[in-house]
């Protein structure tokens, strides 16, 4: 029998084993559109956005609320910024330069969520460490403007099918955090003690046909319900992603949950959409994402 060493180095092989390449080049592709869609409202209105045109917070000399604080742009530089992003998060999804322009993006991206800080949202926030790990990630190897220039250079190149674990295990461990978190700091409002917190939610400006109907017509209780699962899915997310019997349920009711998100709550669609996007390319089954695998695996 093996010793304890001998299984924890087992199980710390086996986690950082080789993963599919096709679990990046989802993220690449959709988590970087849904980013730029999420965007889009904002970079209409570049000039208003970062520029003198519009408000800026003045600085805070050092208020931990302020992380950084950026001059405003001239209306031209704000546009100019705003193009940038778009080329180069257009560039990262086709993956064209994928390490340059990754890295491009993230940076940009990183700018705009610090230099205006109030309307950043979750997905401002994280846009940033998702471009960061593409770029330092072989993504883009595969289903990519890289990939097509390389073939043509050397016919007789192949992209690889897979990809060192960490680069893959990253998103997968992102993912549970992100939503364990954001169930502990729901637990430590008023999800505990007051039972009718997400059916408010149904009733500000975000409102749509989908969430009105909701509203009216569900019984009132299903609502305390959907929110005690809501609330253990995500403070508990690290348990059920990590076991393997609960992981396909944890998928689908992710899945789920935030594609109900989305059709409930209007602007909030594109953040649905990216997570979505991550629990795909993460969780989903490999040999689904790209069906050539099932052949490498006969040949096993």
């Amino acid at each position: 029998m093996k010793d304890l060493g001998e299984l924890l180095d087992d199980q710390i092989q086996r986690a950082f084993a080789p993963q599919p390449i096709v679990r990046l080049e989802v993220v690449r592709i959709f988590s970087t559109l849904a980013i730029l869609g999420f965007m889009s409202t904002r970079i209409i209105h570049a000039d208003d956005w970062l520029s003198t045109a519009g408000f800026r917070i003045p600085d805070l000399a050092n208020d931990y609320r302020q992380p950084a604080h950026f001059a405003a742009l001239s209306p031209a530089l704000a546009w100019s910024v705003a193009i940038a992003l778009v080329i180069a998060g257009l560039m990262t999804a086709a993956g064209a330069f994928t390490r340059w322009s990754s890295g491009a993006f993230c940076l940009l991206c990183g700018y705009v969520a610090l230099a205006d800080r109030m309307s950043a949202f979750t997905v401002s926030k994280i846009a940033p460490v998702i471009a960061l790990a593409l770029c330092l990630s072989p993504s883009g190897t595969r289903w990519s403007i890289d990939a097509w220039r390389r073939r043509r250079r050397d016919p007789k190149w192949r992209p690889p099918t897979h990809v060192s674990g960490g680069c893959v295990r990253f998103f997968q461990i992102m993912l549970p955090v992100f939503y364990c978190s954001s169930g502990i700091q729901k637990a430590y409002g008023d999800w505990l003690h007051y039972p009718y917190v997400l059916f408010t939610h149904l009733h500000d400006s975000y409102q749509t046909p989908v969430s009105w109907f909701a509203a009216n017509y569900f019984p009132t209780w299903s609502w305390t319900v959907m929110q005690a699962i809501t609330l253990v899915f995500e403070a508990l997310a690290p348990i059920w992603f990590a076991l393997r019997w609960t992981r396909p349920y944890a998928f689908v009711w992710g899945l789920a949950m935030h594609a109900m998100i989305g059709l409930m709550f209007g602007p909030v669609a594109w953040f649905s959409l990216l997570m979505m996007s991550l629990l795909v390319a993460s969780y989903a089954p490999a040999t689904l994402l790209d069906p050539t695998l099932v052949r490498l695996e006969r040949k096993r």
